[in-house]
């Protein structure tokens, strides 16, 4: 049985063995609309629980509208045009608006990254800039969470008259389900928030984990301080499998986001009766799998579908490598999760060990293997498991290990298939 596995910009097909039983979760992806423009502009007149753009826009003289990175394969050269439109409709200037790309703790856009993002035309004609979450002067204290979480939030999203954030929604490792207010926090936060909103008091709760929604805390904490950011209208929406738009979500921040995480919910559900011996996973393909850091999400998203102590073989392209300088010191830190584990208990959070610790708390139950050719020789000693150079080689030794009849589900486009077991 040949299966096309997501890798890259591409795909790479490998051949299952044939002495094992193979199940091939595909997500059930809605259709893409008929018009992606008449919706968004039907969207933006009539959204969910708010007035329309317009009549929000209106007597407004500055608005910041934050975005993805280009990490996420958000559709914002589609959407852009229509919420610019709406605010120079209503009469803020152009000169006003302020185009923020929500990294987080992630690095800039680079200028080749940035006509990928928004467009040569946006860019001539608007102010885009990245986030910087490490300058602090670049951000404005909150004050605190319910919680103790100090919030804060860049400066140029706040002074904005008109707080406005485009996203996309799927499944995610801590949120239950990204979009809406993770464009704020840790979007545009600054480095001590988010190291609070990754830290051992969240990142171990059980909740927080992929589909866990509404009864997520780190939601919540999320919620409260977009809440404090003022943070006034979304337009969120849910991808087909070839990244085209399947429907739009636009109004207030947190009605909008519920009924899109509900439409994304059924529409990416794949159900198993039961667990797996083995998962053969990936983690979307370009541009999730440019980095291990971002690559770890096909794994925590195969994890519960696995047997206790059974094996999740990862293929991910990495050709930025481990990731940010801190994580890959990080990385190079710990000879397994154990260590890892024990050493974030107990000291200060450092920038990105929060997807490590969350790698950790799966290879405590499963055997891990990776397929990730992007990480230097030199670094693959630090991942906890055998490490190929080509997906079909990875597959044929996860094959010679496992018995006859052994059970394997593959996730061809890893992260993206919200894969669960049918008993829960």
């Amino acid at each position: 049985m040949k299966v096309k596995l997501a890798f890259g910009r591409a795909s790479a097909e490998v051949e299952l063995p044939s002495h094992v039983q193979v199940t091939v979760l595909e997500a059930k992806f809605a259709e893409a609309l008929a018009s992606a423009d008449d919706a968004l502009a039907e969207a933006l007149c009539h959204p969910l629980g708010s007035p329309a753009l317009l009549d929000l826009a209106r007597g407004k003289k500055t608005a910041a509208i934050s975005i993805c990175d280009i990490t996420r394969p958000a559709p914002n050269r589609v959407v852009l045009p229509h919420v610019l439109a709406v605010l120079e409709q209503a009469g803020v200037p152009r000169s006003g608006i302020t185009i923020l790309i929500a990294t987080g703790l992630h690095r800039a856009a680079t200028a080749q990254e940035l006509q990928e993002i928004v467009g040569p035309e946006l860019l001539d004609r608007y102010l885009v800039v990245s986030h910087n979450a490490r300058d602090g002067t670049t951000h404005a204290d909150l004050g605190t969470t319910r919680s103790g979480t100090r919030v804060l939030i860049d400066r140029r999203f706040l002074e904005s008259d008109l707080h406005i954030s485009l996203g996309f929604i799927e499944h995610h490792l801590m949120l239950g389900f990204s979009g809406g207010r993770k464009l704020v926090a840790p979007g545009l936060a600054g480095e001590e928030t988010i190291k609070r909103l990754h830290s051992p008091l969240f990142m171990r709760d059980p909740r927080v984990i992929e589909g866990s929604f509404p009864d997520n805390p780190l939601h919540h904490e999320l919620l409260e301080i977009a809440g404090m950011a003022r943070h006034d209208f979304i337009v969120d929406v849910a991808l087909t499998r070839a990244r085209q738009i399947a429907r739009v979500f636009a109004g207030d921040p947190t009605i909008a986001h519920a009924a899109g995480v509900e439409f994304v919910r059924t529409s990416t559900l794949a159900l198993l009766e039961e667990a797996v011996d083995a998962v053969i996973t990936t983690s979307g393909g370009y541009p999730l799998d440019l980095t291990y850091y971002q690559a770890v999400k096909g794994v925590t998203a195969a994890s519960h579908i696995v047997k206790s102590g059974g094996t999740i073989l990862l293929t991910a392209a990495c050709q930025e490598g481990l990731g940010s300088p801190e994580f890959t010191r990080f990385v190079r830190r710990f000879p397994d999760a154990r260590a890892c584990l024990e050493a974030t208990a107990r000291a200060s959070v450092i920038i990105d060990q929060w997807q490590l610790e969350k790698l950790a708390l799966v290879a405590q139950r499963a055997r891990l293997a990776f397929c990730t050719p992007g990480i230097a020789s030199e670094d693959r000693t630090y991942l906890w498991g055998p490490v190929f150079e080509e997906p079909a080689e990875a597959v044929a030794a996860l094959g010679a290990e496992l018995p006859r009849g052994a059970s394997v589900a593959v996730i061809p486009e890893g992260p993206y298939v919200f894969s669960q077991l049918a008993t829960k």
